[in-house]
């Protein structure tokens, strides 16, 4: 028996739904953010990101610089193209985990967060997928008003009912 015909290794190797999921998510927003430093600057008012400085902390070069105009630096490059790398291989995997592919996830992402507006499946899912939409919207809420997408405490006060929204709806999966 050869390792490719194992279960383990198959199980290793398919893309799942939620890593698909992730990737594109993860992707959008990296996509969200090149196209909003490259036209009003994502550091903060009037200055542009530089990905490569602020991703490495300062050690591959600037952190940011003056935004005056729409302008494109090779750092949005690189980041825009990393955002459409992490979507197509976001959407390879959902076209594989999914019949329908990512049309049909898109389709149903109402029953993904069916506990916005419905007691039906218990009150911790509710609570879940409000977390996750107030998460959302506060950041973006708190980055268009503010005009810091790439905002330290913005993401550390998102992340946390984001991730515990994402965790209780997972322990719901598990339970059933």
């Amino acid at each position: 028996m050869s390792l490719t015909d194992t279960d383990w290794y198959s199980t290793l190797t398919r893309p799942s739904r939620t890593t698909s999921t992730v990737m594109l998510l993860l992707g959008g927003w990296v996509l969200l953010l090149t196209i909003v430093n490259i036209t009003i600057g994502a550091y903060s008012s009037g200055f542009k990101a530089l990905w490569l400085g602020f991703l490495s902390n300062g050690s591959l070069g600037d952190v940011y610089v003056d935004h005056d105009g729409i302008s494109i630096v090779v750092d949005d490059i690189v980041f825009g193209i990393l955002g459409i790398a992490l979507i197509a291989i976001g959407h390879m995997g959902m076209s594989k985990a999914v019949e329908g592919g990512t049309i049909s996830a898109i389709k149903n992402l109402p029953s993904c967060l069916s506990g916005l507006f419905s007691g039906e499946d218990g009150i911790r899912k509710s609570i879940a997928d409000w977390m996750i939409v107030f998460a959302i919207v506060f950041y973006l809420a708190w980055s268009a008003q503010y005009n810091t997408w790439v905002d330290p405490g913005v993401f550390a006060v998102s992340v946390i009912p984001f991730m515990f929204g994402v965790g209780l709806n997972l322990l719901d999966k598990a339970e059933a």
